[in-house]
Parts: C-alpha cells; structure tokens; sequence
C-alpha cells in the first residue's frame, strides 16, 4: 500500500515468502540461523535492514531462552526449518502490528528527470539558483554534492551515509574542489552524475525509512479481543463519564477521553493530523445520543464495543498517518 511515493511494509511480502535453509553440513548455530533469517527478510523487503527493534521483539516471540543463550546454540535441519519460518512470521506480525513506511529509491525518479529534456533543464535551473546563494551566476563544483543534498530522496536522492557510493561518483566526474561553474557548465556536469546514480540504484535499490506511524486499527482490535484490556478501557471511559445522564453529554465526554488517552490503546494522536478529526467526526456521528445514555455497566461495555469497533473498522479501511514523534 502507498501514500504519496511512500510504501507501507506492513508484512504482506513477508507473509508470501517460503523460507528454506540453504545446504548445510551438519547442525547450525542460532547466531549463522539468525544471519540466514535476516538476509530472507531483508531480500524478501527491497534490501530494507530490518530495524533492531522489530528483530528483537521477533525473536522474543520465538525462543524460550534468551538471546545470548539462542546464538550460541546448535540446532539440527528441522528444528532450524522450523525456527526460520517461526521467526520470519513473528517479524511479518509485528510489522502488521507496527507498519514500516518507507520510500524505495530504484532510479525511476531520476530517470524521469532525465529523460525530458525540458524537465531536466528546469530542475538544473532550480538547483543552480538554490546554490548560487550570493546571486553570483557562479558555484563551485564542490557545490554539486549540496545539489544532490538538497534533492533528498523526494527526488530519487538517497542519503549518501545509505548510498556511499555517491563520493566515489562525484569523485570519477570530478564534482570536487573550489573551480568555479556557471548555469550551463553545472547542467553539463551533473547530468552524467545524476544518470550514473540513476543506474547504480536501478541495480541496488536504497531503501529509506520513515519517521511515520501507521494506525491501522491492529492494536485496537488486539485490545477488543482481550477482556481484560478491553474492561480496563471501559473502567477508565466510565470513571470519567458515569455522573453524567444526558447521551450528547456523555457522548462528548467519551470522545474527549478518547482524544487524550486513545493513544494507550490503538487510536491515532488527536493532535496528528486533519485526518483523525475526520475519523474521529466520522466514528461518533454513527453514535446514537439516546444509546450514548447507557445506563448500567453492561449497557455501558456494549457502547464502548460500539464505538471501538467502529475505530478498527475505519482504521482498517484507512490507515492514519502520524509522525511518530506524536
């Protein structure tokens, strides 16, 4: 699924995988499983270095020992067959849980550029008027490597501590040093650059990843399937609610709980974005007013089904973006 240029690894590619052991003489290690495990994933995700995070939870999931213990032993082929598609699993889980968003550089983006004339010419127009800061009609050819700084992956750009290979390309045109170059001899020179970068991510694709949440109502259904989560929820809703009688009053007064404490249990940071307040307005106008009234507990628990029911429901049709610093 994709947003924007963005991609969401949400453990679908995981999933489709078949994971086998390569030939092996004898039994292997849980540190040489781990590597064959890690290097499925990655291959299976565009070359994506899975996040250490994500990792460790997954192998939590799967072992009784601890990890330390785990690397250090030995497992015979079937135990390794079978700890190789549990683990592979558990990471396709946790991303269902915890989606990954990321931009796939592939060259496609830059070749656009390139390919039209007039496209290109503008672009080289734009970058040498953002460099020529002091209006000079002149940069230096050191000034190429901030050009392709300042291009960032939204123009097909990777980072060069992603893409190192950048300096050695810069290196080979000769995009070092203080000469000076005007409007046309920048054009000329960084188009070779930016065709040979082209070609080497067409090769090699740069996976970025984002700082983006995704709710997708994965968390929140975990919470309605669990009773004791789901009734500590509805305990904390009532506290705050159960002094009041009038169903338009309470009803407010759950969606002002929700927006402050959602977060604990799966909803989207009220403050994120646009399109929570939307979620949120589409989610409470399905809500009754003589149903939000709920008077006993057990009126109360179905309400709160209710409306948490139809959070998941939204947020599996349409995920919401956040920063994930919210």
């Amino acid at each position: 699924m994709s947003e924007t240029g963005l991609t969401v690894l949400d453990g679908t590619h995981l999933r489709s995988l078949n994971p086998s052991l390569p030939e092996l003489d004898g039994a292997v290690t849980g540190s040489q499983l781990l590597e064959i495990a890690d290097s499925k994933a990655s291959t299976s995700l565009f070359g994506l270095s899975l996040p250490q995070k994500l990792k460790a939870s997954a192998l939590s999931r799967v072992i009784a020992d601890d990890d330390v213990t785990f690397r250090k032993a030995e497992l015979d082929r079937d135990k390794a067959s079978k700890f190789l598609s549990d683990y592979i699993s558990a990471i396709a889980d946790g991303m269902k849980d915890d989606p990954l968003v990321v931009t796939i550089l592939d060259g496609n983006t830059l070749k656009m550029f390139l390919e039209d004339e007039d496209d290109y010419a503008m672009l080289a127009e734009n970058l040498f008027t953002d460099m020529d800061i002091e209006d000079k009609g002149k940069i230096c050819k050191s000034e190429i490597r901030n050009a392709l700084v300042h291009m960032g992956f939204e123009m097909g750009i990777p980072p060069f501590s992603e893409f190192p290979l950048l300096n050695d390309i810069l290196k080979k045109h000769g995009a070092e040093g203080e000469d000076e170059l005007g409007q046309a001899q920048f054009a000329e020179l960084l188009q070779p650059i930016l065709q040979e970068t082209a070609d080497a991510l067409s090769e090699k694709h740069v996976v970025v990843i984002h700082n983006v949440k995704v709710v997708n109502g994965s968390k929140l259904r975990k919470v309605l399937a669990d009773e004791k989560q789901f009734n500590d929820v509805t305990e904390r809703v009532l506290l705050e609610t159960k002094s009041e009688k009038d169903g338009l009053h309470k009803k407010k007064l759950i969606r002002s709980f929700l927006e402050k404490h959602g977060k604990d249990f799966g909803l989207p940071p009220s403050e994120s974005n646009e399109a929570v307040l939307l979620l949120y307005d589409a989610v409470f106008s399905k809500i009754e007013n003589e149903k939000s009234a709920a008077q006993t507990d057990n009126e109360f628990r179905e309400l709160m089904k209710d409306i948490l029911e139809k959070f998941a429901e939204q947020l599996e049709a349409s995920p919401v973006f956040c920063d994930i610093d919210n």
